[in-house]
């Protein structure tokens, strides 16, 4: 009877599925023990040192931070807390890494598209770019934009380079008109948002037309109206609610304006020009993998280089293109944890530099700034995979 009953037990772990959720289940348990015994020896350590640790050791969120931030999104001052300077770091992260991300795409795309020219200067040109600058480290690159170029600026007031518009360029950084909006903005800002509502249906009936009928209809015109005769309507009705403040050189420094850090922008052409490499060899690659035959067809249809390459090439490069392009935005964001190297003040020298040297809460300061980062990296990895599923191409 005993060895009856055996009989199944064994035959179940000869079962290669079975074993396998066997060992899964044992290797989950394993990495769950080792993880509960660095929590258990990293509590015991912290403890001895009189550190704070788990829910104890985030009471210095709420505590006065006591340091300035050079740029600030947001209100922020030295007696703002902890947790308030998280948010200036966060939102200057975001905010250098939405502006490398678009900046680079562009650059990238038409690198990309010109190392396929037949102009041959063009092409070993942008050969040359893209061959130099993914070869450089980063860090030099930005060491390079802000100690070479940026430190080269006028120091002195009086020598300010003159942007023109009102604007001001020296060591300190550029200084720009400030656009300040009174009543009625708010009117002209919806009606632009529901004139680009409109432009996107707009958009989206002409393609299915185009689907069921084969003609394109013209509809570039209606969707510059949509999205530009609205709203100036909305402002003349305001009375152009819209006025300038301009920099004006004082006796220390230039008052008024928007004021660009060099360390801003010292970041944003590294990572831009950096990135953009690495997009160009992504796009010619995709370029290079749409068949031959598709430009041969387009052109024996009658439409010429820049038309095909606009409708029949790209958009079937971009299926190509996509899984790669995506890698680099991640790298994009994650890079722009060097600008500790130039002092720009994003979440990596803010929160964990700043407040981890001030409050000692390495765990809590360090894993936070970690599942940031990761969030961001998994938001960024989501729409770029939602898009793919839309161009990607479908077996039937």
């Amino acid at each position: 009877m005993d060895a009856a009953q055996s009989r199944p037990a064994v035959s179940l772990l000869r079962n290669p599925k079975t074993r396998s959720v066997v060992y899964q289940i044992a290797l989950c348990a394993l990495v769950g023990y080792l993880a509960y015994l660095a929590i258990s020896n990293a509590a015991e350590n912290l403890a001895r040192a009189h550190i704070a640790f788990g829910r104890e050791g985030f009471r210095f969120w709420d505590q006065t931070a006591g340091f300035d931030i050079s740029q600030t999104l947001i209100d922020y001052s030295m007696k703002s807390s902890y947790g308030r300077a998280f948010w200036v770091g966060l939102l200057n992260t975001l905010l250098v890494a939405g502006l490398g991300i678009v900046f680079a795409t562009i650059l990238g795309f038409a690198i990309g598209i010109a190392r396929l020219s037949r102009n041959w200067l063009v092409a070993r040109l942008a050969g040359l770019y893209v061959e130099t600058i993914r070869n450089i480290p980063l860090l030099l690159q930005l060491l390079f934009w802000y100690n070479a170029v940026l430190k080269a600026l006028p120091e002195q007031l009086a020598d300010s380079i003159h942007v023109p518009g009102g604007g001001y360029l020296n060591r300190r950084g550029l200084f720009l008109p400030q656009p300040v909006f009174g009543e009625g903005i708010g009117a002209a800002v919806l009606a632009f948002v529901l004139g680009l509502a409109a432009a996107v249906a707009l958009r989206v009936w002409a393609k299915r037309r185009q689907e069921r009928t084969g003609v394109r209809p013209p509809i570039v015109g209606a969707i510059l109206a949509l999205v530009i005769v609205p709203p100036l309507i909305m402002l003349a009705a305001s009375g152009f609610p819209i006025s300038f403040s301009f920099p004006q050189p004082g006796r220390f420094n230039i008052q008024g304006g928007i004021e660009v850090l060099p360390e801003f922008m010292a970041l944003l052409f590294g990572l831009v020009i950096y990135t953009a490499a690495f997009i160009a060899e992504v796009v010619r690659a995709g370029l290079a993998a749409v068949s031959r035959g598709q430009v041969e067809a387009a052109h024996s249809l009658g439409l010429r280089h820049w038309p095909t390459l606009r409708l029949v090439v790209i958009p079937q490069a971009m299926r190509v293109i996509i899984p790669p392009l995506t890698s680099q935005y991640l790298n994009l964001t994650k890079n722009s944890s060097l600008a500790v190297a130039i002092g720009y003040p994003d979440l990596v020298q803010v929160f964990a530099g700043t407040v981890l040297n001030q409050t000692g809460q390495a765990v809590e300061v360090i894993t936070l700034t970690m599942a940031v980062y990761l969030t961001i990296s998994l938001f960024t990895s989501l729409l770029m995979n939602v898009y793919n599923r839309r161009v990607a191409l479908v077996e039937r």
